[in-house]
């Protein structure tokens, strides 16, 4: 009786697929539109995974330290924003895609043989960890975190069972994807070549608006139509957007801040510098990129005492440097500058911004400014820097 009623379910199941099939049926849909998407699909994603993981490795300069550089000084700045333009513009390609094998999903029995087996797995994890990895990455850009899982590690780690589940995708439709790598219009129905090439043009248009909505931010001509991007050049204290302000960190300080001093440790050397001593120093201008995570850009004016200089001052050669902010608490309070970022020349103690004394939101009485670094790790409201390596007593 139970073999009776196992036979009986799987037919129903299999008139249930049947129908849901005849309901999606669409002459656009198939192998060739799916391989049509899909390659530009892969195209966005391996630009998104090569510029996140570089991005990773800047803030995590114990993972490979010898890949990361600070020169040219634009280098973040263009690599973070080709992920956040990429990574947005997948999502109608993503969406399309899914779209075209959508029927796929509805086949019964689900599973056949082991390959089909293990191609269904990888379709499943594919797809669940991209939509999951868009849409925690599209929140981000607007620095809302309405999840208890920390953001950068899980986004990291999803990238690669993204790679993972995709070369696994490929491997096993491979035969599929050649086939149907150049297609002929010819090789189907009149109707389906038009049907596909309508969904072509729909999943393109939405593509082509998804990047100029991200693009255009740096563009000033057109950055009206930046409507994906949560910050706009020009706006924010000092013409400059602010990502934490000093309220959110915590950091309050008198307006003349007399009583401020930054520390420089190198070995049991410890030297400090006051504001007014660090404004009597040398001081040096550097037009330097803010480029955050979260894909938004600007070029500043700042103005400093070359880090470099002030830690020879304080007795070091060479070295790492741990920089730590006057900020209580964060993820980012403490950040290791590593050695070719701290003794490039562009290096800055920052005490001015265009030409004016920093706001307090900008970092005040002084912030670090690197070259080719992230805009999280650019640290405010400095306390301390201790030279980790290299230096002399």
């Amino acid at each position: 009786m139970d073999r009776e009623s196992t036979r009986a379910g799987g037919r129903i199941a299999a008139a249930v697929s049947a129908k849901l099939l005849d309901a999606a049926h669409s002459p656009a849909r198939g192998t060739r539109l799916s391989v049509v998407i899909g390659r530009w699909l892969a195209l966005t994603f391996a630009v998104c995974l090569v510029t996140g993981f570089y991005s990773h490795l800047l803030q995590d300069p114990s993972t490979w330290p010898g890949v990361t550089f600070s020169r040219p000084a634009w280098l973040y700045a263009v690599t973070q924003s080709v992920h956040i333009v990429a990574g947005t513009v997948s999502i109608p390609l993503l969406l399309g895609k899914l779209w075209a094998v959508y029927p796929e999903l509805l086949r019964w029995p689900p599973v056949t043989s082991v390959l089909h087996g293990l191609e269904r797995v990888s379709i499943a994890v594919l797809v669940s960890a991209s939509l999951v990895e868009v849409t925690i990455g599209v929140i981000n850009t607007f620095q809302w975190y309405p999840w208890p899982f920390p953001f950068r590690e899980t986004h990291f780690a999803l990238a690669w069972v993204i790679l993972g589940s995709l070369l696994i995708h490929v491997a096993v439709k491979y035969p599929k994807i050649a086939a149907h790598w150049r297609g002929s219009r010819a090789a189907s129905a009149p109707e389906a070549g038009r049907a596909r090439r309508r969904v072509l043009a729909l999943v393109g248009t939405a593509a082509v608006a998804a990047f100029v909505g991200t693009a255009s931010e740096n563009v000033p001509a057109v950055r009206a139509l930046a409507v994906f991007t949560p910050r706009r050049p020009g706006r924010g204290s000092q013409g400059l957007a602010v990502n934490r302000t000093a309220e959110a960190a915590g950091v309050a300080l008198p307006a003349d801040a007399a009583d401020w001093r930054l520390r420089v440790v190198v070995g049991e050397r410890v030297s400090e510098f006051s504001l007014a001593e660090l404004a009597a120093r040398p001081q040096a201008e550097r037009s330097l990129p803010i480029a955050c995570v979260e894909g938004w850009v600007q070029d500043a004016a700042w103005g400093g005492v070359p880090l470099a200089a002030l830690l020879e001052a304080a007795g070091a050669s060479a070295g790492d440097v741990v920089v730590e902010s006057l900020e209580r608490a964060g993820n980012y309070r403490m950040t290791i500058l590593p050695e070719r970022f701290a003794w490039d020349p562009l290096t800055l103690v920052a005490l001015r911004l265009g030409g004016e004394p920093l706001s307090l939101d900008h970092g005040f009485p002084a912030r670090l400014i690197a070259p080719g670094r992230p805009g999280v790790l650019q640290t405010k409201w400095l306390a301390e820097l201790r030279v980790i390596t290299g230096g002399k007593a």
